[in-house]
């Protein structure tokens, strides 16, 4: 992964260990799946349920539902571990990376890492969380960890390692001041006491592989198969053979056991009360009142009469590439590519694409169960057949090319209707997997649908494009001889001409159909280093054309700048680098930085992805940072984003990576000469409450703004030139304004159409 190098252009939030700031605002919101339940706790009457990327709460007797996530308070993603303390009102959060969350009634507290011991290297995974009174003891890779929530800190930590092997602790709890652990060898235990730390003094109660603990009034634990209840130093088995146990919950009065998708009620003395089903797959449950409710693997919180309850949002958290639909219209793709866009990241739980209809997220059922493998790069709606969809199926596996569906909007779900296998030229020649394998659409402005392909050909050594043949419903193929690149990214059609970055060799594609359906006629251009591409990039990645017609070409080892593009890609052009000035010195804008994806916005501002490095949002020439949003300065899911999208109408912008979707509420919808609706925000601004700068949205193209005092002195003056504009409440000698109410007066370009609005201003 190529890294950014010239960090110093980024505004880098201070990021602190604990009492981190609060990375999230009420311009963010997720696009989170909810449906994999991890962990469930009952409190009064509400049920707070542990999901990949959030927690949700559901009132039972209102039935509200709300959501906790990165994108409002959470700090992180990839939730691994989960528990909460009804009386104390405390939970915490565990994640993958090994960090936690400690939400409380005073806020959310960000605790950056777990005590790691001395030479262990293996995963800081956090693997289970058991609260008990103030406590909390933290099961990791290397032993268990007790953790103070009052103090919010780390006290004692046991590491499990004999001869230098570390042995995991798969779960743990306390009881009667007591830590027990399951790990793969046995039952350990230990008093909370001064040799606590020193596994050689350890207790094995009971030898065998176990995975699953919880404690209350009695403590229970399980392996696979069998679950046992403990007491005074006797574990005695329940009489009942599981088939694969993936939770064991002890509450006051009973013992639920989730084996698959059976849910097991005992009494704390283990005597059998009852079972019931749900039809899929749970994670865990407990009961509550009389009524079983089931954390499933695939459709959130269930109860025993098969009720779902869940915020709504995709079927996984996968993603890869956003289309922004009419009518508020999502799809959503969810495969994935590395090693210079060649290998298929194929993802075992085969989960297809995503559609948001404008109220709800739908999946196809063609998706479930369905053996085929699926590696989804690309999926539209047919612009003539609004209820047909394309998908490109990029894997090297049975079953590649390109697929037809059809949405039944009375049931909610789409429906197969064809796949198109692309063989190659040769029918003679064994089928290939790796051939042929369909990228990217992209339609013309006469509705002509088209696709890039890779690896095309009968050795797969060239690129192709397919155009979709209504009359015949089949693709057909031209093959792009005498280019040297294999791959090629997601097409672009802009002013006549398909804009293709082949990311396998230092080129970039301009496809001409000569505006026919016949193939024979169309021609290429090849841009390469001649042309400007930098010598060490490895490919082409991403393009966009700004409002002013420039193309904007992100490739493996920088971003180049192609002005004019459509009436100069004929002239064997040459494109450039921005460069700006740091410290004196003239440096190349993201130089050896992968750029993933490049957007505009209606101010004609860019949102820029760089690879490891966040997403920058650049002033519309390029040479200003405005923002900077990384993972650990924004609700981000990780700092590799793959694709950003922006609806004009609004100025929401949609970030797509791996780990899930989120969008940021931009101050930039469509921008025209003339105003939009002038807003000001926050207003009135209250120094004790907030100390940034004022936001004027609504503007035109090019807005001259003038702010005056009551008095109708002028105490500040400027030219906006973003649709926005960023008032810092400084007066023309660089002082804060005194408090009063100010007048902002602004016109356009040519002073055909002007605004007013005021500022209260409380110091």
């Amino acid at each position: 992964m190529k890294k950014l190098s010239i960090i110093s252009l980024g505004i880098l939030a201070s990021f602190q260990l604990m009492n981190a700031q609060n990375i999230s605002s009420k311009k963010w919101a997720d696009l989170f799946s909810y449906n994999n339940v991890l962990a469930l706790k009952e409190d009064n009457g509400k049920i707070i349920a542990a999901t990949e990327n959030g927690i949700f709460y559901y009132t039972i007797s209102t039935g509200e539902i709300s959501k906790l996530s990165k994108a409002n308070g959470l700090h992180e993603v990839k939730i691994s571990a989960f528990d909460y303390n009804p009386q104390t009102k405390i939970g915490l959060v565990g994640y993958e990376n090994g960090s936690l969350d400690v939400i409380s009634p005073q806020g959310i507290t960000y605790i950056v890492d777990i005590p790691i011991a001395t030479g262990y290297n293996a995963s800081k995974k956090i693997n289970h969380i058991s609260i008990t009174g103030d406590r909390a003891v933290v099961s990791v890779g290397y032993g268990v960890s007790i953790f103070n929530l009052q103090n919010k800190e780390f006290g004692d930590s046991a590491f499990f390692v004999t001869g230098g092997i570390y042995q995991a602790s798969n779960e743990a709890t306390i009881k009667d001041n007591k830590v027990f652990s399951v790990t793969n060898t046995g039952l350990k235990t230990h008093e909370l006491n001064t040799t606590f730390p020193v596994f050689s003094t350890w207790t094995t109660e009971l030898a065998g592989n176990f995975t699953e603990i919880d404690s209350e009034n009695t403590l229970a634990f399980s392996s696979a198969t069998a679950t046992y209840i403990y007491n005074n130093g006797v574990s005695t088995p329940i009489a009942q053979t599981f088939a694969n146990v993936s939770d064991v919950v002890v509450n006051a009065d009973n013992i639920i056991i989730t084996d698959a998708s059976r849910i097991y009620s005992y009494s704390n003395t283990g005597t059998f009360s009852g079972s019931v089903t749900v039809g899929e797959d749970c994670n865990t449950a407990t009961k509550v009142g009389s009524k079983i409710f089931c954390g499933t693997v695939l459709s959130g919180l269930k109860s025993e009469d098969n009720l779902i309850y869940k915020p709504d949002g995709p079927y996984f958290n996968y993603s890869y590439k956003i289309r922004l639909l009419n009518d508020n219209q999502l799809l959503v793709s969810s495969g994935g590519r590395a090693d210079a866009f060649n290998i298929s990241l194929s993802n075992p739980k085969n989960p297809g694409f995503y559609f948001y209809n404008g109220s709800e997220w739908i999946y196809s059922s063609y998706f479930l169960g369905n053996t085929t493998t699926f590696n989804i790069l690309d999926v539209i709606a047919d612009p003539v057949n609004t209820n047909e969809y394309f998908f490109t199926n990029y894997n090297n596996a049975p079953g590649h090319g390109i697929y037809k569906m059809k949405y039944n909007s009375g049931s909610k779900d789409f429906e197969f209707v064809k796949r198109y296998s692309l063989d190659a030229i040769d029918p003679s020649l064994p089928l290939n997997n790796f051939l042929n394998r369909p990228v990217g659409f992209a339609a013309d402005d006469q509705n002509n649908l088209f696709a890039s392909i890779a690896f095309a050909g009968d050795t797969g050594i060239l690129p192709a494009i397919t155009y979709y043949d209504r009359a015949a419903d089949n693709f057909l193929i031209k093959y792009l001889t005498g280019l040297a690149s294999n791959g090629a990214q997601l097409p672009l059609y802009y002013e006549n001409l398909f804009w293709i970055p082949l990311p396998r060799t230092n080129n970039f594609l301009v496809y001409d159909t000569k505006k026919s359906q016949s193939l024979s006629d169309d021609t290429t251009i090849l841009l390469g280093e001649s042309n400007g591409l930098p010598a060490n990039s490895e490919g082409t990645v991403s393009i966009a054309f700004d409002k002013d017609g420039d193309a904007w070409i992100g490739n493996t080892t920088g971003l180049r700048i192609l002005p004019n593009a459509r009436a100069e890609i004929q002239n064997d052009p040459t494109v450039e680098p921005i460069v700006v000035e740091q410290a004196g010195l003239a440096e190349e804008l993201f130089r050896d930085s992968q750029v993933l994806q490049v957007e505009v916005d209606g101010g004609n501002q860019k949102w820029v992805s760089i690879d490891g490095g966040g997403v920058y949002y650049l002033s519309a020439s390029g040479e200003q940072v405005i923002k900077r949003f990384t993972k650990e300065n924004s609700p981000l899911p990780t700092n590799s984003v793959t694709d950003i999208k922006v609806d004009r109408k609004t100025g929401k912008v949609y970030f797509v990576t791996y780990q899930g979707i989120v969008t940021y509420q931009g101050d930039v919808a469509d921008v025209t000469s003339d105003f939009g609706n002038v807003l000001v925000y926050p207003n009135p601004v209250v120094y004790a409450q907030f100390k940034g700068k004022v936001t004027i949205k609504g503007l035109a193209e090019k807005t001259n703004i003038r702010i005056t005092d009551a008095a109708g002195n002028i105490v500040h003056s400027a030219i906006a030139r973003s649709g926005y504009y960023e008032w810092d409440l400084n007066n023309q000698k660089g002082k804060r304004v005194a408090s009063g109410i100010y007048f902002v007066l602004m016109t356009n370009e040519d002073a055909s159409d002007k605004a007013t609005a005021k500022i209260a201003v409380v110091n």
